[in-house]
């Protein structure tokens, strides 16, 4: 519920901008009754660094996402003190990651690596308070998938559903019927682990619940 000095002062109350353009985390979070004042996805280079693991490209692209986006809501008075939220997903087969595919040439090079075995899928979410605390959580949940048949295979790319996607698939839609085995958090692999953004939020003081009654 609203403190009065919210209700006779709406600026004031918190204010949450997501650093993201995926209307998959922007779904979770409205799924778990959280409306984000803003979206400011951040343009980033997502290219690994030498030598740099899958677990550290995560997190290093989560910090980035979500600093871009701080500098652009300290601009704006209307965001000038809110929290910043930002996650980035990186999808491992072993010790290779793999890229968001494109073009369907990507998303086959995917699928071959992904049918009949197990992968990782990494997401660090970042965390900016109004005080410009920075609090990270790291999120792995290994996914086996089935082996693919020819017919699954292409039609699959020719859904066009990986396009844009961590891996090349989206456990979401048609590629949920791949799936033989998830250890971990399902909401992860979909892009943003819910349990974890929400304990972030609650733990820094956003009213993570707020809007629950509304929703009765």
């Amino acid at each position: 519920m609203a403190s009065s000095s919210e209700v006779s002062n709406p600026s004031a109350r918190s204010k949450l901008v997501l650093a993201s353009a995926s209307p998959r985390r922007l779904a979770l979070l409205q799924q778990a009754g959280i409306e984000p004042d803003a979206l400011l996805p951040a343009d980033v280079d997502e290219t690994p660094l030498k030598n740099e693991s899958a677990k550290e490209l995560a997190k290093r692209l989560a910090r980035s996402k979500a600093e871009v986006a701080r500098r652009v809501a300290r601009t704006r008075e209307d965001l000038a003190n809110s929290y910043i939220l930002s996650a980035d997903t990186v999808v491992v087969v072993g010790k290779r990651v793999l890229p968001k595919a494109e073009v369907a040439d990507e998303a086959a090079g995917c699928l071959r690596l992904l049918s009949g075995r197990q992968h990782r899928v990494y997401t660090s979410v970042c965390l900016i308070t109004p005080k410009d605390t920075i609090r990270e959580r790291f999120v792995e949940t290994r996914v086996r998938f089935k082996r693919l048949s020819r017919d699954e295979f292409e039609r699959y790319i020719a859904s066009g559903e990986w396009r844009g996607k961590a891996g090349g698939y989206a456990i979401q839609g048609l590629a949920g019927t791949f799936v033989v085995k998830l250890v971990g958090s399902y909401t992860n692999v979909v892009g943003l682990p819910l349990y974890e953004s929400v304990a972030l939020l609650d733990g820094e003081g956003y009213p993570v619940r707020s809007s629950w009654l509304d929703a009765a």
